[in-house]
C-alpha cells in the first residue's frame, strides 16, 4: 500500500500515518475502509480519537462517521464523561452490519458457518465423512447456504458480502493418509473448486489455504495484535501453520511459508520424521485404530471430545516433543514473539498440548535461542472457517482486500 496502514503495526497505542488520510472526494472510499479498520482494530474509538490516529482532519472523519452511522455500520456507545468539556461518544461495529459465510475443507470433516462483522459465529453446520470429494463438498456449500439463509430475515440476507473458503491445497496428495482408496481424489486435480462456487451461488468466492486461514483469523480475532512477528501451529487432520512478520502474514515466494508440517524432527526412537508425521489428529486416529477404540468421536464435533485416556495422553507427549522442536528451530530463523499454538480440538485438549510442550522445549539445548513465548491460540477449533469468512469481509470494508494475507517479499 502506498499509504501505511495502520492495521500493521496494532501493538502501537497510537498509530497516525505517515502521510495522513487521504481527504479527497475521489478517495473517500478508501477513508471509510480505514476508519471501519480502526474502529474494528480498537474495538470503539470517538470522533476525536479517529482523526486524531488516521491522520485526517477532524471535519472528515466527522463527516464520514456521521454517513458510516446512518448507514448502520457503526454504532454510539455511551457517552464518556471527562473532567472538563462535552463527553465522548465512543462508536464502535454494528455486528448486523455485514454477514460473511465461511466455509473449512478438511481429510474428515468439513464447517460452514455464518459470521458477523466483529467476527461472531452467527450459524454453523458441520458434516463429517472417511475423505472429502468435490460432488459432496458442492453439496454441502450450496445446500448448507441455502439453509442457514432461510434462517435470516429479508434484510440480514441482503448484508451478505460472500463466502471465503479454506481449504487444503492439493487435497490428491493426502489420498494415502486418509485412507481414501486409490486414485479416488484425483478428481480434485482438474477440480477448480472457486469457479465451481461461484457458478452457483450470488455472492463473490475467495479461497485461500485452511491453514493461512486459521493464522489470519488469530492475527485478527485472536492473540495476533499483542505479537508483532509469531509463528502459528494449527493441529488439524494434519498439522499445518503460517508465519506473521510486523504484523501480517507472510506467504513467501510460492506461497507456502510456514507450512510447518513438513518440518524436520526427531521421533520417539530418534530417527527423522516430519512434524506432520506425529503432531496431526489422524495419528491419533490410527493410534486409536490400534487399540480396537473407535475414533469417530474425533470428527463428530472438534470440541466435544471425549478423554481417550492413555492414548491421548501419549499423543499430546509426543505431539508436543515434536513442536518444541520445531519451535526452537523456528526461533533460531527469526526472533519471534510467540509461537501460538491452536486446532480443532477441545480447549483442554489444547491446554494440555501447549503446557506439555513447554516443558519439553525446556529440555532442549537452548543456548544462542532466544524463545518465544508459547501460547494457546484464542480463535480456536474453527479458526479456519472464520478466517475463509474473513476473506469477503475485508475485501469489500476495510482497508486493503489483501490485509490478511499480505506478502511481504
Amino acid at each position: 500500500m502506498s499509504i501505511e496502514d495502520p492495521l500493521q503495526q496494532p501493538h502501537l497505542p497510537l498509530v497516525v500515518s505517515s502521510t495522513g488520510g487521504a481527504n479527497q472526494v475521489r478517495v473517500r472510499a478508501y477513508n471509510e475502509r480505514l476508519i471501519l479498520s480502526l474502529v474494528r482494530l480498537y474495538g470503539s474509538l470517538s470522533k476525536a480519537d479517529i482523526a486524531r490516529l488516521s491522520g485526517l482532519s477532524a471535519q472528515t472523519a466527522s463527516v464520514i462517521m456521521r454517513s458510516l452511522e446512518k448507514e448502520g455500520m457503526i454504532l454510539r456507545g455511551d457517552p464518556v464523561r471527562g473532567r472538563v468539556g462535552q463527553p465522548s461518544v465512543p462508536m464502535q461495529l454494528n455486528p448486523d452490519a455485514v454477514y460473511s459465510f465461511g466455509v473449512k475443507i478438511g481429510r474428515r470433516s468439513a464447517d460452514l458457518v455464518l459470521m458477523d462483522f466483529v467476527g461472531n459465529i452467527r450459524l454453523h453446520l458441520h458434516e463429517t465423512f472417511p475423505y472429502p470429494l468435490p460432488d459432496r463438498i458442492m453439496a454441502f456449500i450450496t445446500g448448507g447456504m441455502a439453509k442457514l439463509e432461510a434462517e435470516l430475515g429479508p434484510g440480514q440476507q441482503g448484508r451478505i458480502a460472500g463466502v471465503g473458503i479454506a481449504a487444503p491445497f492439493e487435497l490428491w496428495n493426502w489420498a494415502g493418509e486418509v485412507g481414501a482408496p486409490k486414485g479416488a481424489m484425483d478428481v480434485w486435480r482438474d477440480f477448480d473448486l472457486q469457479s465451481e462456487v461461484a457458478a452457483k451461488i450470488p455472492y463473490p468466492v475467495f479461497l485461500q489455504n485452511d491453514a493461512t486461514s486459521a493464522c489470519g483469523a488469530e492475527l485478527v480475532f485472536g492473540k495476533g495484535s499483542a505479537y508483532q512477528d509469531f509463528v502459528y501451529f494449527f493441529v488439524g487432520s494434519f498439522i499445518g501453520g503460517g508465519i506473521v512478520l510486523n504484523s501480517a502474514i507472510y506467504s513467501g515466494r510460492t506461497g507456502t511459508a510456514g507450512a510447518v508440517g513438513p518440518l524436520p524432527v526427531l521421533g520417539k526412537n530418534g530417527e527423522p520424521r516430519q512434524l506432520l508425521e506425529i503432531a496431526s489428529i489422524v495419528v491419533l486416529e490410527r493410534m486409536l485404530r490400534d487399540l480396537d477404540i473407535d475414533p469417530q468421536p474425533l470428527w463428530y464435533s472438534a470440541d466435544q471430545w471425549i478423554d481417550f485416556g492413555e492414548p491421548l495422553s501419549a499423543w499430546i507427549d509426543a505431539s508436543a516433543k515434536a513442536l518444541a522442536q520445531a519451535i526452537v528451530a523456528a526461533a533460531s530463523i527469526i526472533d519471534f514473539g510467540a509461537a501460538i499454538i491452536d486446532g480443532g480440538f477441545p480447549g483442554w485438549v489444547r491446554e494440555r498440548l501447549v503446557r506439555a510442550t513447554i516443558v519439553e522445549a525446556k529440555r532442549l539445548d537452548l543456548q544462542g535461542v532466544v524463545m518465544p513465548d508459547i501460547i494457546e491460540g484464542a480463535v480456536g477449533s474453527q479458526a479456519r472457517a472464520i478466517g475463509g469468512a474473513s476473506l469477503p469481509i475485508f475485501a469489500r470494508y476495510l482497508t486493503d482486500q489483501n490485509v490478511l494475507f499480505k506478502d511481504l517479499s
